[in-house]
């Protein structure tokens, strides 16, 4: 849910939201060559001043993962208050034996010791430092001999802005990350003198600055006043926060993690932060401020939150968009209420009158909604991406139509109409005997008719039923198409189980000679979730997923049969060299790719949400142009002891990824040596050895990022697979992920767990 006002505090996810160590506090003037801060001493180096100081803190939410910054220290603020300012490297993030260090050569360096990795550096060794200083306005410099300044935390700003810093053309404040795509939000100074808040790299969705004016700064002054100053520091542009005039100690500008960007005062008397201007008022406006889970409605205390008036299951895996629909469409309406896609931002303008932009979207394939506005001119905004977001407010004029899919279903939760209340009849109280006569003879033989024709329903519906058996019983097949076969056929297709082809897999053919592949399950399976199981895999279809032709269910035996892929699995591909070498770069990224389509398919594009529960290399089979196709998908569906959520689904995948870019079958440390390489910057050792030429290194780079993000220990963190494929497609950038491993993520994942997991900075 949204929240309006001191957001800097309410949102659990905030990097102010920190657990401080401070046991031991070391005050000094100028930190030497080869001073260090660690996790474990717990130690600081402070202003002479005692208002800032930089230190590790511990994520509130994430134990035992830990960054590195300048936080408020004054004895005013409590300590839960002290706000975080800046933070080296971001949302990097180490372990518990990690150390910052302002190394002899002259560098700030970030080390998790754990892995002896550098993972943030000032890149100032040649820029002859010669000692350091944390200034009383909370700026932390590096000084030559000269003591002159040659790197400051002031001109490598995070989220946030201290009184008399300066913002210039070019720089950027980002958003803190609450995952792998949520630090989109960022404001920036361009070179024409508007002050922007952007989504992506292309959304702008507020603006404020003097375009006459060119080569401004941003600067919040001790007042409370933001201003735009030229480069005498003259102002161009001011506003003012609601307290500007008061005395107030500590003031800070913040980009929070809603996208909306604040001042804040710290007010004595409450002993809290407060709000006192905020860019964007109505934080509904605010682009694609509830991302994919809906729209952005004001409740009726007065504060925004996030709804999703067209979800059209109960499933809380999915987010709120337009499903695929193999079938036909059908269009809902909502008034006053203005959508937009998210998922890329994009959206064609049409000049139309209401019900043609109804129809335009409607009869346009690519069309997933449309809204349609009349401010004079009357517009037509259709988008094609699946993911969209917007606002909903009763003063709205627009119109918007979602497309839905007209599948019959139990319940369309777009649609609450009832039957009109009919008025009531006036009757008169007296009594009459032969209306009351002839309504129980009415009565009895309307009994009569009922029961017989009930009767005979019965009596249709079961003959139809014994028919419609033994229709099935001649034709071999279920009502989805899906062959029943008896063991003995199984033995026969199979040649007696002559031909494997993997654990439990064997090679045959049917009696007109289409090979299949016959995969023997375990026979303690109960029939009737079997047969359940079957007839929703059966009922399946998707280019890149395997299709299952049959089954065979009898007494001790349970048996699938799918359609017989050309090449094999994708695991034995890997590990023969003759056949690794067809496997080239462009077919490895396309396999990522198409894996990701087929899984993001059982998530979201199915009825019901479907979990694969066991995607790995030897689930994945390769047909004659070297395809990918996904097998066994759904079987969790007998085991319901063994189910699992989208979230292992999206680990699994992570690891097949690594796996298939880097050649090696799964061993413990893969995962961590993958992410040593990249972030140390040589993501191309990674790649397998026997891969020739043509690796596209800007592929390479987002194909591990999203696999790291796959793999974060954290499931909250994981992205969605719908996500997975926008990165993949390159239609969505992903941010650099954080170490995401922890000990147990190379063993098989527990659902019976109940712990939180491990830090993936934990030995």
């Amino acid at each position: 849910m949204l929240k309006q006002g001191n957001f800097l505090f309410s949102s659990p996810f905030l990097l102010c939201v920190f657990f401080w160590f401070f046991l031991i506090h070391i005050v000094v003037s100028h930190i030497p060559l080869g001073s260090k801060l660690s996790v474990e001493e717990n130690n600081l180096w402070v202003s002479s001043n005692g208002d800032f100081a930089v230190g590790f803190a511990n994520h509130s939410e994430q134990p035992n993962q830990y960054s590195v910054g300048i936080r408020f220290n004054s004895k005013s603020i409590p300590f839960p208050k002290q706000t975080v300012v800046w933070v080296a490297g971001a949302d990097v993030t180490v372990g518990n034996k990690s150390f910052f260090q302002l190394s002899q050569n002259g560098e700030l360096v970030l080390v998790d010791s754990l892995r002896g990795v550098a993972v943030w550096t000032s890149n100032t060794s040649q820029l002859a430092v010669a000692s350091a200083l944390l200034r009383n306005d909370g700026n932390l410099v590096l000084l030559n001999r000269k003591k002159d300044v040659v790197w400051q935390t002031f001109d490598n700003p995070s989220d946030t802005l201290l009184p008399g810093q300066n913002l210039p053309v070019h720089k950027t404040l980002r958003a803190a990350s609450r995952n792998s795509v949520s630090s989109y939000y960022s404001l920036h100074m361009n070179a024409s003198g508007q002050l922007q808040l952007k989504w992506e790299s292309d959304v702008i969705y507020w603006s404020r600055g003097n375009p006459a004016s060119l080569n401004l700064g941003v600067v919040l002054t001790s007042g409370g006043v933001l201003q735009l100053v030229d480069h005498n520091l003259n102002p161009v542009w001011s506003v003012f926060g609601e307290d500007h005039n008061d005395s107030v100690n500590f003031r800070l500008l913040k980009l929070d993690i809603d996208g909306n960007l604040r001042i804040y005062s710290w007010v004595e008397a409450t002993g809290s932060w407060k709000s006192v201007w905020q860019a964007v008022e109505n934080q509904c406006n605010v682009f694609a401020t509830c991302g994919g889970h809906g729209i952005c409605v004001f409740n009726t205390s007065g504060s925004p939150e996030c709804r999703c008036p067209f979800k059209t299951t109960s499933s809380s895996n999915l987010k709120c968009f337009s499903l695929n629909c193999d079938s036909n469409h059908s269009m809902d309406t909502y008034e006053h209420t203005f959508l937009y896609g998210i998922y890329p931002p994009n959206e064609s303008i049409t000049i139309t009158n209401l019900q043609q932009c109804r129809e335009l979207c409607m009869q346009d394939p690519a069309c997933t909604a449309a809204t349609f506005t009349n401010d004079g001119t009357a517009h037509c905004r259709m988008t094609t991406s699946p993911y969209f977001s917007g606002h909903r407010n009763p003063s709205l004029s627009s119109i918007s139509f979602v497309k839905t899919c007209s599948d019959p279903i139990a319940v369309n939760p777009h649609n609450s109409s009832s039957s009109p209340s009919l008025s009531p009849v006036k009757r008169s109280h007296g009594l009459c005997l032969s209306c009351q006569i002839g309504g129980a003879a009415s009565g009895t033989l309307l009994l009569f008719v009922v029961v017989q024709l009930g009767i005979g329903y019965f009596m249709y519906r079961r003959r139809n039923r014994i028919l419609r058996k033994a229709a099935l019983a001649y034709t071999g097949r279920n009502s989805k198409g899906v062959m029943m076969l008896p063991f003995t056929e199984i033995k026969d297709i199979t040649g007696n189980f002559k031909h494997q082809i993997g654990p439990g897999m064997y090679r045959g053919a049917l009696s007109s000679q289409q090979p299949v592949a016959v995969k023997d399950l375990d026979e303690t399976i109960e029939e009737r979730k079997f047969r359940a199981a079957v007839s929703k895999i059966g009922s399946i279809h998707h280019k890149n997923l395997v299709k299952l032709n049959g089954y065979c269910c009898e007494l001790g035996h349970r048996y699938l049969v799918y359609e017989y892929v050309k090449n094999g699995s994708l695991d034995k591909c890997i590990e023969d060299d003759e056949l690794n070498q067809r496997l080239t770069w462009r077919r490895r990224v396309n396999i990522c790719l198409t894996v990701a389509r087929a899984i993001c398919y059982l998530h979201a594009g199915c009825r019901e949400f479907i979990s694969h529960g066991n995607l790995k290399c030897s689930n994945v089979v390769l047909d004659k142009n070297y395809g990918a196709k996904v097998s066994e998908y759904g079987l969790e569906m007998v085991r319901p002891e063994e189910s699992y959520g989208g979230e292992k689904d999206v680990a699994d995948f992570g690891k097949m990824v690594l796996i298939l870019i880097t050649g090696r079958p799964e061993v413990k440390d893969l995962w961590e040596w993958t992410y040593e390489e990249w972030i140390q910057g040589h993501p191309e050792r990674v790649v397998d050895k026997r891969l020739d030429d043509g690796v596209d290194l800007k592929e390479l780079e987002r194909v591990l990022r999203i696999a790291f993000w796959c793999l974060q220990s954290d499931e909250q963190m994981r992205p969605s697979m719908s996500e997975v494929v926008k990165v993949l497609e390159g239609s969505l950038t992903v941010d650099p992920p954080r170490p995401p491993f922890s000990q147990t993520l190379s063993e098989e994942e527990s659902p019976e767990s109940g712990s939180k997991p491990q830090s993936p900075m934990e030995p």
